[in-house]
């Protein structure tokens, strides 16, 4: 029997949708740890990243009965702890974080210590990105989004999402090269 992806965790969505908060404490379980990685990486702040996650579950389980699986669940949840992250960062005016604090399984798995300066130069060079940049790579790259998810996300068109990538990787290259 062939399952459809973006009916995981169906039974839990819809006992969330008729208020059973059981099922909602069992999404917020399955779910909360990868929000907070998602939030942490974007605002660099504990206690920042934690308030979001917390303030995107609520807007999530206020708003469920408009979740139409037209997306995994965790896609949507996704979208709502990034976009409040962005808020919270537009809010703050906080550039978003460097990668180094977050990423130490990487450095741990690379012996090669070539490959591990390359990975290095790589997260010092997105540090000195202007927060433009910042914000499409981490998108793009970190998280995964593809350029209209993005811009529906920064509210900005694909094109634009497409060139300002383009431009990011072109200066984060120089950056590194001068590294």
């Amino acid at each position: 029997m062939e399952t459809n992806i973006l009916y995981t965790h169906k039974d839990l969505v819809e006992k969330s949708k008729s208020g059973n908060r059981n099922s909602q404490y069992q999404l917020y379980e399955l779910y909360v740890d990868a929000m907070y990685n998602i939030s942490m990486r974007m605002l660099g702040i504990k206690e920042d990243a934690e308030d979001v996650v917390q303030e995107s579950f609520i807007e999530a389980f206020k708003n469920i009965k408009s979740f139409r699986y037209e997306s995994t669940f965790g896609s949507w949840l996704k979208r709502i702890v990034i976009n409040k992250s962005i808020n919270h960062l537009k809010l703050k005016k906080i550039p978003i974080t460097p990668l180094d604090q977050h990423e130490y399984h990487i450095s741990e798995e690379v012996n090669d210590p070539v490959v591990s300066n390359d990975i290095n130069k790589i997260k010092d060079g997105i540090k000195i990105l202007p927060n433009g940049y910042r914000q499409i790579i981490s998108l793009y790259l970190i998280e995964g989004y593809d350029h209209i998810e993005i811009a529906e996300i920064l509210g900005i068109t694909t094109s634009t999402s497409k060139s300002q990538y383009h431009r990011a990787k072109k200066k984060l290259i120089e950056i590194v090269n001068t590294l």
